[in-house]
């Protein structure tokens, strides 16, 4: 089997992808890595919470919790079958508990609560089944324990729409229940926690991450003490990313949480808040798998500009010193990105920036894929950036006008050169006498280069004589030499 797998990957690229991807899919089930600690516990089921009197809940719950504890091995599904029921019906059991009653949290439950969390949500991630991993085209690595524990519809017992892993809901919950107390949690919740908490958010599973960001985002809610330690730990996730591995699964969600964190920062913004900005956000923009996070990226500087206009400056002039040269994917995201920063920017701050970025859009109109100048001149339907290029259309217009100009004559797709007329009549009204003005002299700065081209074709031409006639005087003296030679020798 495997001679033949090598064949077809040395004859068809589309065959090895198609073979790579048959064989992630069978490990797919075997990512877990929750193992049973020793020989197998076999699990008893406990009396309903329900049913016990009020003295005898808080004990049955803390074993519970306990009894919840224990692993099992997922990655055999016919193993333990009667005791993983039993721990997914007692997670469901307790998850219901905690939403519905009141006075449930005490004080002493605390310790056992968030063992049994750490207990089965903590553990060494697994290598890449797949090194080529491509993540805008290949299906993700799902936790084979997931599937298992999610919540059950209580009437059919099939798994809900959403897989909604118990033991995150139960974390969710207990954070959420109007009990909790930050203050008895802090003892257990802490920065060793958090740091085993951001560290998953490098697992391949979708689900697993949507719910970490719900998590995550609660902890920063709720616990004053540890936001500091939470900012610093996800700014130095994300330098690692851009400098070291260029590889984090969690980007974009640590980027939404990130998203609502700004958007709460206190006025002014601390130099700490503005160092990572310009020193890790906008440097993010350079990363490989910018089109995975770019929507939550993109957001969060805008949240930054809408806090500290001033800022806007160094963002935009750091976006161009990083703006891709060859890869037209990234610049459409780019362009994209510069539209939604526009729709915010103060008129004074346009004024800083206007002469280096309609540089840029220039280039980016010109641009030969379609489209990456498509994207550029949709600038020209937004009513914001239209009163902005009006009110400085003196110094934009002439910067704008050549590349217009040719593209409009020579632009190979009609969809640009139908929009770029369209962009050249909204500047002519702008401004009638400096797009004359423009006209004129671009008409006869072509002239001067069709003269100097047509200079240089005849200084040319004149050279190509030349050698000619070298080359045939040349030929003509060696001719002549070689009948004196042969006069000679016959004399």
């Amino acid at each position: 089997m495997s001679a033949a797998i090598s064949a077809a990957e040395k004859v068809d690229g589309f065959t090895r992808k198609s073979v790579r991807k048959a064989q992630r899919q069978k490990r797919s089930q075997g990512s877990s890595q929750f193992r049973s600690q020793g020989s197998p516990v076999e699990l008893s089921p406990l009396p309903q919470l329900k049913d016990a009197t009020f003295n005898e809940q808080q004990d049955l719950f803390c074993q519970k919790l306990q009894q919840c504890c224990v692993l099992f091995d997922f990655m055999d599904s016919v193993s333990d079958l009667k005791s993983k029921e039993i721990k997914r019906a007692t997670l469901n059991e307790l998850v219901e508990y905690v939403s519905t009653n009141r006075g449930v949290i005490v004080e002493s439950a605390y310790a056992d609560i968030v063992k049994m969390i750490s207990s089965n949500i903590f553990r060494t991630l697994p290598p890449s089944d797949n090194p080529d991993f491509d993540p805008e085209e290949d299906e993700p690595t799902l936790e084979a324990s997931w599937p298992h524990i999610q919540v059950c519809d209580s009437f059919t017992f099939k798994p809900a729409c959403k897989a909604r892993n118990l033991v995150y809901e139960f974390f969710l919950r207990f954070l959420e229940s109007p009990d909790f107390q930050p203050s008895i949690a802090k003892r257990y919740i802490d920065q060793r926690f958090v740091q085993q908490l951001l560290e998953l958010f490098d697992s391949e599973d979708p689900r697993e991450r949507d719910f970490l960001k719900t998590v995550l985002h609660r902890i920063y809610g709720k616990f004053l003490g540890l936001r500091a330690f939470i900012r610093k730990q996800i700014n130095n996730i994300f330098l690692r990313f851009i400098y070291e591995t260029e590889h984090f699964n969690g980007v974009a969600e640590l980027l939404e949480i990130l998203g609502s964190i700004i958007n709460g920062f206190a006025l002014p913004l601390k130099a700490e808040h503005k160092q990572f900005l310009m020193k890790v956000l906008i440097p993010m923009h350079t990363a490989k798998g910018l089109a995975l996070f770019h929507a939550q990226l993109a957001y969060c500087v805008v949240q930054f500009l809408e806090k500290d206009t001033t800022l806007t400056e160094p963002v935009i002039r750091g976006l161009l010193k990083f703006w891709p040269k060859t890869c037209s994917q990234k610049e459409v995201m780019f362009l994209g990105e510069i539209e939604e920063i526009l729709d915010v920017i103060e008129p004074t701050q346009f004024k800083k920036i206007e002469e280096p970025l309609f540089k840029q859009i220039s280039k980016s109109v010109s641009s030969s894929h379609f489209q990456v100048a498509e994207r550029a001149l949709y600038f020209w339907n937004n009513e914001y950036i239209l009163s902005l290029i009006e009110e400085n259309i003196d110094k934009i217009l002439p910067i704008m006008f050549g590349s217009l100009y040719k593209i409009s004559k020579e632009h190979w797709n009609p969809t640009i050169v139908a929009l770029v007329y369209n962009v050249l009549k909204t500047l002519m009204e702008m401004n009638g006498k400096l797009f004359d003005e423009l006209t004129s002299s671009y008409k006869a700065e072509r002239q001067r280069e069709k003269k100097k081209e047509l200079e240089r074709e005849e200084l040319w031409r004149r050279l190509e004589e030349l050698k000619l006639k070298k080359a045939m005087a040349e030929k003509q003296n060696s001719t002549h030499n070689v009948l004196n030679a042969h006069n000679t020798s016959a004399k």
